[in-house]
């Protein structure tokens, strides 16, 4: 009878595929073989699993084991642990079909089930996913992270204390680097690592209960992970077989999983966990080397500034400015791909919210401009060239300098005109200037830095200047400002000079004229420019009543270097057209007539000795200028003079006209010194003609003098005490007609006082108690002849004794504040 009894035990475990001497589940009680007595939970998950396993889950018993979960929820631990043990157990005999089983019927029971005693489940349900994961299969462990994928999509209605996810970090990020040698594989692998993060990350970033995602132990393996197969988007691209095959492709992608995974972690960050995010990120980029191509490095940004919420854009601006401050003495490709991914962070953040970082971001960069200057002419990081030093290669350091200035100008762009004009003064102030307040290095190195500096700080400017539009030329161009530009105006330097030129011009030129005066020309008609010209409003007007002569003047001596080239004349040219369209009233328009004349008077007279090409270059500056003022104030008497000349010089002196001047081979004459008068434009006619159209024909008789100001006492440049003379001349240079040239009187404070004092004692009581007869107006005249022939012209003030502090020379000279 026994023997009958064994006989179909062994039949019965042969149908179910269980191994000779082993015993069915429901041998292995307590009870031992007594099914009926073993607990209803066992039998329960015993009867969910088929007799072959590819048969899959048995639906009917599934559900009544979960009915039994949500009716008796304090049985739930134990049935996760009974679970456990099963599968723990068929992953060791390697009967995978059942292990899947398993695994399903856990996923079944977390959706649902939400009960308080789910936490104890859970610690069953990550025991088991844990052992899936450390597994070598990649089944297993692909099975394991879809699971743990699903519980992480639960909302759990109770708060764990003591539950952690470091292993579930450590072992998803290792899945991220996989380098199985099937590619198939490898990528199913990784997309689960990328998945298992995401999930890791959903489940904790939320719940203030859950172990901090954000600390860096965590962080320094997500971030890394996530860059790891972001950085293989090109490789996985070039698999893609065929257009067909391309959406699943995409689907299958782990880069592009990647870049979704980062930008909901970045969506999740708040502020006090921005810089643990974005730390990892840079250090990832320097380890492997990934500044200098900036590609990946510049998407990896955009991708972090997209997905930051906008308030928090500065924090990573700022972690860029530390990271680039860190790595000063790193290559100078490394700093340029640094400084390009700044700049293109920095004009995201410009549309949300910069905050506080500008002017640190500015001055961190011109400090890395100084530094890279030193760099370059050192040759070296640490100031000495010795047999450990690293060379510095200077066309490398040049174009780290452009990315700087480039970079400087993209996101000034972006910045509303109340934080661009701080901006603009800002990098003024750094400028090095010969001055009291400014001392500048000596010797030969010292000069060097100074002119690099200078010429980068300006490029800067003229990068942040570029675009600027502003109302009020006031705000535009304070005096602080204006003073310190105009002031590398007076430097030897024709390059220094050239972007102060295309500095003002930036700021001048508010309706986008400028282009329209890239070239010289005397064009019969400027309507085919079509200019945008406004009125000039009052705000102007006081800038040009404040500032006008200090322009002027600049103008004036810029014309007068012999280094200028022919953008110099053409920045001069756009200038003057400028003025005479955004800022020019009648009395403006009259003193640019006199300064231009004034500089015609230089190309004749010729004190300065200029080559015969500069000489040309101002009769021809001269008569596109007059060409353009004429047309723009219809007079046609003017306009009539100024053609006349004009024709006169295109047959018989072409060479002082700008279509011959201003070309690639200009044609220029041997012998400027017998110009006739026909060649010249005359300030008698310009004055009668102009006069009879309201203008100002008196303003109009006076000779431009330039004034004398404390930048040429403490500028370096010998030429400038000799340009401005004390001594004013009556007659203007600016006529041609007169040959001869009577010396001027000098005008003193005495004899001011004197001509006052005549003044004063014929206007006293006469005979019979009346005024003086008939000498009022004779000594009237006398008095405004000598106002006339002031030093300074120009300014329509009252005149002063010249204050000893002045640094005048002669204490008794009248002079003008």
């Amino acid at each position: 009878m026994k023997g009958r009894r064994r006989r179909g035990w062994l039949q019965a475990t042969r149908r179910r595929g269980l191994p000779g001497g082993a015993r069915p589940a429901e041998m292995y009680g307590v009870c031992g073989c007594c099914g009926a007595l073993r607990p209803r939970y066992k039998r329960l998950v015993d009867n969910i699993f088929p007799e072959d396993p590819e048969d899959g889950l048995v639906k009917t018993n599934m559900e009544k084991l979960t009915f039994y979960a949500l009716s008796a929820p304090e049985k739930l631990d134990r049935i996760g642990s009974y679970l456990s043990e099963r599968l723990i157990r068929d992953v060791g005999r390697h009967r995978y079909g059942y292990v899947c089983i398993a695994m399903e019927a856990l996923d079944q029971l977390l959706m649902a089930c939400h009960c308080q005693s789910i936490n104890l489940f859970v610690e069953s349900f990550l025991k088991m996913v844990a052992k899936l994961l450390e597994s070598e299969k990649p089944n297993l462990q692909i099975l394991g992270t879809n699971s743990f994928v699903k519980f992480a999509n639960i909302e759990e209605d109770t708060p764990s204390y003591h539950r952690s996810y470091d292993f579930f970090v450590s072992r998803f990020s290792e899945m991220c680097h996989s380098s199985h040698d099937d590619t198939e594989i490898k990528t199913k692998i990784r997309m689960s690592g990328i998945k298992g993060l995401q999930g890791v990350v959903r489940k904790t970033v939320n719940d203030e209960l859950q172990a901090n995602i954000w600390d860096p132990q965590h962080m320094d393996k997500i971030v890394p992970s996530l860059l790891f197969n972001l950085q293989h988007i090109e490789e996985a691209e070039s698999r893609s077989p065929s257009p067909l095959q391309a959406p699943e492709k995409e689907k299958e992608n782990p880069a592009e999983l990647a870049e979704r995974c980062l930008r909901e972690l970045l969506g999740r960050a708040a502020f006090g966990n921005i810089k643990n995010a974005i730390k990892p990120v840079l250090i990832h980029l320097d380890n492997h080397s990934l500044w200098e191509p900036k590609v990946f490095a510049i998407r990896c940004f955009k991708i972090i500034m997209y997905s930051i919420q906008p308030q928090h854009s500065h924090l990573v601006i700022q972690q860029l400015l530390s990271h680039l401050d860190a790595n000063s003495r790193s290559a100078a490709t490394v700093r340029a791909g640094i400084v390009e991914v700044l700049s293109e962070a920095a004009v995201i953040a410009a549309t949300g919210s910069v905050g506080p970082t500008v002017l640190e971001m500015f001055n961190t960069l011109l400090r890395q401009l100084r530094l890279s200057i030193d760099y370059a002419l050192t040759g070296s990081y640490d100031g000495a060239i010795s047999l450990g030093t690293k060379i510095i290669k200077e066309h490398e350091e040049r174009m780290f300098q452009e990315a700087v200035i480039k970079t400087i100008g993209s996101f000034a762009s972006t910045l509303p005109t109340y934080q661009r004009s701080e901006v603009i003064l800002f990098i003024m102030s750094k400028v090095p200037l010969p001055s009291l307040h400014h001392p500048m290095e000596t010797g030969k190195t010292g000069e060097n830095r100074n002119r690099l500096t200078q010429i980068m700080l300006l490029k800067s400017l003229l990068q942040v200047s570029t675009g600027f539009q502003c109302n009020n030329m006031m705000s535009a161009l304070p005096s602080n400002f204006l003073d310190r530009l105009l002031s590398t105006a007076l430097m030897e330097d024709a390059e220094i000079r050239l972007f102060v030129l295309e500095i003002l011009i930036s700021f001048i030129d508010r309706h986008g004229n400028r282009h329209k005066f890239s070239t010289i020309s005397t064009l019969s008609d400027i309507s085919v420019l079509k200019l945008k010209v406004d009125k000039c409003s009052r705000q102007d007007t006081v800038f040009m009543k404040k500032h006008s002569q200090q322009l002027y003047r600049h103008i004036y001596l810029s014309c007068k270097e012999e280094s200028n080239v022919q953008k110099h004349y053409e920045a001069l040219y756009g200038l003057l057209a400028l003025i005479s369209i955004e800022l020019a009233n009648e009395e403006v328009v009259v003193d640019l007539i006199r300064l231009v004349l004034a500089v015609q008077d230089v190309a004749q007279v010729n004190e300065e000795n200029l080559p015969v090409y500069n000489r040309c270059a101002l009769y021809a500056l001269g008569a596109a200028y007059l060409n353009l003022i004429s047309q723009l104030t219809t007079v046609p008497a003017f306009c009539q003079h100024i053609h006349e000349v004009i024709e006169t010089r295109k047959k018989e002196a072409p060479y002082m006209l700008p279509e011959a001047v201003f070309v690639e081979k200009p044609r220029l004459s041997q012998n400027l010194d017998g110009v006739v008068i026909e060649f010249l434009f005359r300030q008698s006619k310009i004055s009668e003609v102009l006069g009879g159209s309201g203008y100002n024909s008196d303003r109009l008789c006076l000779p431009y003098v330039p004034q004398l100001t404390d930048e040429d006492r403490l500028s370096k440049r010998k030429s400038i005490g000799e340009t401005i003379s004390l001594q004013v001349e009556v007659e203007s240079r600016n006529s041609p007609e007169k040959e001869e040239r009577v010396p001027a009187e000098e005008i003193t404070y005495e004899t001011l006082k004197k001509a006052i004092g005549e003044l004063v004692g014929r206007l006293g009581p006469g005979p019979g108690g009346g005024r003086g007869a008939g000498s009022i107006p004779e000594t009237h005249d006398r008095y405004r002849s000598c106002r006339e022939k002031l030093p300074f012209p120009d300014q329509d003030q009252q005149c002063r004794p010249a204050s000893p502090r002045s640094g005048n020379p002669s204490s008794t000279t009248a002079r003008c504040p």
